[in-house]
């Protein structure tokens, strides 16, 4: 297919007019032996790497992964039509494996910058032969507007998001109301949206913004998260993380959203 110039690209010019501050952190870290084993007989099946950006000077910056250059075809990929979660910020992976094997009617689209950690997912994909699960090391934002269709999705998954603590960095915070607005673009009517923090004023944020996207409607909670009757999972494993939280009594905040069909909308 001939390429678009990027000057008659529309959303090349978007991004010109309205640059997105990045809501991660660049991380490095070498691999153990066996990380880098894993990836090496793993991520040329279940992986897809999206190089950070390069400014014109031509010096590399860590901090800007580009949009993927075409939408995914996750049947092709997955080698099945099923269910699709998104789950942005993965980390070391222990969610992604977990809650992946116990839906393996579902497929998992995990996406994350942090190498290391990606090694750590990829690992345990391969410890427990799961075949739903595929791996994106690039920006979560890039990936739902470029490779993810409008009302494809039957969940997003954000787990423990950076905080920004710092009030001169809170701009950096993935869950702002554009992105609540593109996620619930992205999810199927139906489809859930669950976010988890242990930051009590990120949560509070959270809280405030997310009413404003009407699309999505707040689903309220059983004291058990195994007992939601809902289209997806939300029973989280208890993560290394989430322990040293509880460990220092900070509160584990949970949100779930349902998308909603959009008011005067037929179905």
């Amino acid at each position: 297919m001939e390429s678009v110039p990027e000057s008659q690209d529309p959303r090349a010019e978007h991004r010109r007019l309205y640059p997105r501050v990045t809501s991660f952190r660049s991380r490095r870290g070498a691999l153990t032996p066996s990380q880098q084993r894993a990836m090496d007989e793993m991520w040329p099946t279940i992986g897809r790497d999206i190089p950070p950006a390069r400014p014109v000077d031509g010096a590399p910056n860590e901090d800007a992964f580009p949009a993927p250059s075409h939408p995914l075809d996750a049947p092709a990929w997955f080698g099945r039509t099923a269910p699709l979660i998104v789950e942005i910020g993965c980390g070391t992976g222990t969610s992604t494996v977990a809650m992946a094997e116990a839906e393996p009617e579902r497929d998992v689209l995990a996406v994350e910058v942090y190498l290391p950690g990606i090694a750590q997912l990829v690992g345990g994909v391969q410890r427990q032969g799961l075949t739903n699960v595929r791996v994106v090391r690039g920006d979560g934002v890039a990936v739902l507007e470029d490779m993810i269709a409008p009302g494809s999705l039957e969940g997003v998954r954000v787990y423990f998001p950076d905080p920004w603590p710092k009030a001169r960095h809170h701009k950096r915070r993935l869950l702002q109301p554009r992105m609540f607005s593109l996620i619930a673009d992205r999810l199927r009517v139906g489809g859930i949206l669950h976010v988890a923090t242990d930051h009590a004023d990120y949560a509070e944020a959270i809280a405030e913004v997310a009413p404003s996207e009407p699309l999505l409607r707040p689903v309220e909670l059983p004291p058990r998260l195994a007992d939601a009757n809902l289209p997806i999972s939300v029973d989280r494993p208890v993560t290394k993380f989430q322990d040293k939280a509880a460990q220092v009594g900070r509160e584990i905040h949970e949100f779930v959203w349902e998308r909603v069909v959009e008011e005067g909308a037929h179905r």
